[in-house]
């Protein structure tokens, strides 16, 4: 894993949690309805696999991602299961723009965001393990050995993990995203939205 250096003005927000919580379902819908919304920009990764429907990314093979992080093309970059993610540099602009960034990320690497951005924020999104287990099922992407397996290992990172704003998806998939723009709009300049509000200003303040 590793990080470059930032921008200090606008917040960077890293959304992270286990496989099958709806991470990506979530923050293309939020993407959606939040289109309009100038001051807030969703990240498109770079990933060392083809595009899915999960996702869209940008794709490139291994041997270029790594020629593309030696030339500084990453904010953040990080390994995870047989793959390479990248946050592109330009992130740095936005933030410094005084943009909200939301990207998807990984959990291993909040402390490593929490010191490159200045003012960062962790959204946790997340399921039950009989809610995360189905969905992996669904997916199709591995046997029930193999999720079984995944889920093991997510449940060791959850131990001690520690969020800013943690959200349960269980249920329909609307009503957390409901939660997550409230948590998004809440870190805008001058944004005053009630309780979520001002429990996201004080994580603000800690970070």
């Amino acid at each position: 894993m590793s990080v470059a250096a930032g921008g200090n003005r606008g917040v960077f927000v890293a959304v992270v949690g286990p496989s099958g919580a709806g991470k990506d379902s979530i923050m293309r819908l939020a993407a959606e309805m939040l289109a309009d919304d100038k001051a807030i920009h969703f990240v498109r990764r770079v990933i060392t696999r083809d595009d899915t429907a999960d996702e869209a990314h940008d794709t490139l093979i291994v041997d270029d991602f790594l020629a593309a992080k030696a030339n500084g093309a990453f904010a953040l970059s990080w390994q995870a299961n047989g793959l390479h993610y990248g946050i592109p540099a330009s992130v740095r602009d936005d933030i410094g723009a005084g943009k909200v960034v939301i990207a998807n990320a990984s959990r291993d690497m909040a402390q490593d965001i929490k010191t490159l951005f200045p003012r960062a924020i962790i959204i946790h999104i997340t399921a039950s393990v009989e809610t995360l287990r189905a969905r992996l099922l669904a997916r199709g992407r591995e046997d029930a050995e193999a999720v079984d397996l995944r889920l093991a290992r997510s449940l060791m990172l959850e131990q001690g993990f520690t969020a800013d704003i943690r959200i349960e998806n269980n249920g329909a998939l609307e009503s957390a995203t409901k939660q997550f723009i409230h948590s998004i709009l809440a870190l805008k300049p001058g944004a005053q939205t009630g309780a979520a509000g001002r429990d996201t200003a004080v994580a603000m303040r800690r970070a």
